[in-house]
């Protein structure tokens, strides 16, 4: 479990970077959807890693940003409606951002991204803009196997 003051000084912290170049895999349960596992670096250290999730078939796009103490404390979300704990709807285009009432539960409609869902290099740069992420590599466009050419 972590606090708010935790997770604020995670979001604002300008040293969290992602090295590597990201590579798009074929889901474990063999969904229509690719995925994206990486390790994110801090100076101090923070426990954190990022999953990305991509179905073309669904028209979805997440990025969700993992704490391993805490599980998933900040995540965007394009392409699926979202319920509130406290019944409100959000939008399609929704972020979760980490609070100790609600932990990732409660969603709002950010305005920094603008990028659609099928466009996830370009929301990628926004979302990791957004919460202070470097990317010292590139993001490799998702492709299913059969679209790869021979």
């Amino acid at each position: 479990m972590i606090t708010q003051q935790e997770f604020d000084a995670i979001l604002a912290d300008t040293t969290k970077r992602v090295t590597g170049d990201i590579h798009w895999r074929e889901d474990v349960d063999h969904s229509p959807a690719l995925e994206f596992r990486i390790e994110v670096e801090s100076d101090p250290g923070w426990p954190l890693f990022l999953v990305g999730r991509w179905n073309p078939f669904a028209g979805t796009l997440s990025f969700a940003l993992i704490h391993q103490g805490a599980g998933r404390i900040y995540a965007l979300d394009l392409g699926a409606d979202h319920h509130n704990p406290t019944c409100e709807r959000v939008g399609e285009k929704h972020k979760h951002r980490w609070t100790e009432s609600f932990r990732d539960k409660q969603a709002y409609v950010p305005k920094d991204i603008t990028a659609p869902w099928d466009h996830p290099l370009d929301v990628w740069c926004q979302f990791c803009h957004e919460a202070n992420i470097k990317h010292n590599g590139r993001m490799n466009r998702p492709a299913r196997q059969e679209e790869l050419p021979l």
